[in-house]
């Protein structure tokens, strides 16, 4: 392999880099850290976090906070290797699977909390409801709680996608 041919995959491996980073920050990674995963995900063998800050031009620092951002989310496992006494890190083998589930999980959790707290203010409006007609009128009463109710339908429908979404074990 010549010098142009290494310079080349070089090139084409930072834009690969580059471009899946992008696919990853749309699941909640900052750029930083997608960067790290995905180096990590192209590179043949487990990396050392000295590795890691040659390959991305960043601190040593930087790579061990982010392989603790990654890890926290499942997405770097953290392997042993006869005779190296760093640590290693890899990324975990099912991109679909692991990033799927990371953050339909999140969804999920996001939503369900939404849905309980409209659900407590329902509860709230439909105890006060005759205080409330004291205060505005008797129409936008009934708007405002026929509109709760499409809400938390909409959280709940939102659930149940959610649900269908998640990878098969």
């Amino acid at each position: 392999m010549g010098g142009n041919d290494h310079h080349n995959l070089e090139d084409i491996q930072m834009k690969v880099i580059h471009e899946f980073s992008k696919t990853l920050e749309m699941f909640g990674l900052s750029m930083a850290d997608s960067r790290l995963f995905v180096t990590l995900h192209l590179h043949p063998s487990p990396m050392t976090l000295d590795e890691m800050s040659s390959a991305l031009g960043k601190s040593k620092t930087a790579m061990s906070t982010g392989i603790r951002n990654l890890s926290d989310q499942g997405l770097v496992e953290r392997v042993w290797k006869k005779g190296v006494r760093k640590d290693l890190y890899t990324s975990t083998a099912n991109l679909y699977k692991t990033f799927m589930t990371s953050y339909i999980q999140k969804w999920q959790t996001a939503v369900a909390e939404q849905e309980k707290e409209l659900s407590a203010v329902e509860g709230q409006m439909k105890e006060n409801f005759k205080g409330c007609v004291k205060q505005m009128e008797k129409d936008e009463a009934v708007l405002l709680q026929e509109r709760m109710q499409e809400m938390i339908h909409f959280h709940t429908r939102l659930l149940k996608a959610l649900q269908s979404l998640q990878p098969a074990p």
